[in-house]
């Protein structure tokens, strides 16, 4: 059964991300991340790509290098990064990270929000995506 990683810190979105790609759990990609110098509290991780890709790239996987517009459900990788509610403060861009996944044709979001009544979700109307990021498995 797929099983989505909750973010155990109110901002720590993107490890539960990269968590939920490597199939960690939160505490371990948590230990990894600040080992990087990667902390939740910091307000960059919340609007900056390069953190989420130096904990996937890390682990020897090959992240796209640009944010991809996203078009349709249909046209994502069968892995990516996607940012959700997208918006500004004081001239910065903000997102929630989540993961699409796509298993055996069947897409599904690994979303960490910890308000959610369940983390794997299929509700793809209620999400808007403003862009993605590919990531591939290592070879």
């Amino acid at each position: 059964m797929l099983k989505a990683v909750v973010q155990e810190e109110t901002t720590g979105c993107g490890i539960a991300s990269a968590a939920n790609v490597l199939g960690k759990t939160y505490s371990e990609m948590k230990r990894i991340a600040n080992a990087m110098g990667i902390h939740a509290a910091d307000e960059s991780l919340w609007s900056d790509t390069e953190y989420v890709r130096r904990l996937l790239s890390s682990a020897g996987l090959e992240i796209t290098p640009d944010e991809v517009p996203f078009e349709s459900w249909n046209a994502l990788p069968d892995l990516a990064l996607l940012s959700i509610k997208h918006h500004r403060e004081g001239g910065r861009n903000f997102w929630h990270w989540v993961v699409f996944k796509r298993i055996d044709g069947q897409p599904f979001v690994l979303d960490s929000a910890s308000y959610l009544p369940s983390n794997v979700r299929t509700d793809f109307d209620a999400m808007q995506p403003k862009w993605f990021i590919e990531v591939k498995t290592a070879r």
